[in-house]
């Protein structure tokens, strides 16, 4: 029996099959991604991934940044992942402008969310997105300087 290879007129838009993306597992995991979870409005969608954003960017900024031995370590973190957070926002809104088309379907997420067919939804995310990126790296900075504070409570230390 001979193979059947996979073939398509356009080879960088086909999306294949592979046990990594077409599985049950992944599938779900995907479909549960703020982008593509059904019955959110844009806004809603960019402050979910924007606040995932900074949150998760002040921690390299911090621990691994020139000021990482300093007092100021924290403050420089947090001032790092707003500067990203701005830098994102701004390539968000370069592509904004383009006014993008529809996502095309995939193989893992086979629905495109329909508030980001448009130019006015995906403006609506990108403002999302700077709002919570923003929120979101001021938690983890006020997190991050209030750790002797956290630790202090009975139910988060270790005895």
């Amino acid at each position: 029996m001979a193979s059947q290879a996979v073939s398509s007129p356009n080879p960088e838009v086909s999306n294949l099959a592979t046990p990594v993306n077409s599985t049950g597992i992944i599938k779900s995991f995907i479909s549960n991604l703020p982008v593509y979870r059904n019955g959110l409005s844009a806004q809603r969608r960019g402050l979910e991934v924007g606040m995932a954003h900074g949150y998760l960017l002040i921690g390299p900024f911090t621990m691994l940044g020139p000021l990482r031995h300093t007092d100021q370590a924290y403050l420089a973190g947090l001032g790092g992942a707003i500067g990203l957070v701005v830098i994102l926002t701004a390539c968000l809104s370069l592509y904004t402008s383009t006014n993008p088309g529809p996502p095309l379907a995939s193989v893992a997420a086979p629905t495109a969310p329909a508030n980001l067919n448009n130019q006015k939804g995906w403006s609506e995310f990108t403002s999302a997105f700077l709002i919570g990126g923003v929120g979101g790296a001021a938690v983890g900075y006020l997190l991050l300087a209030n750790i002797p504070v956290l630790s202090s409570f009975s139910i988060l230390s270790a005895g």
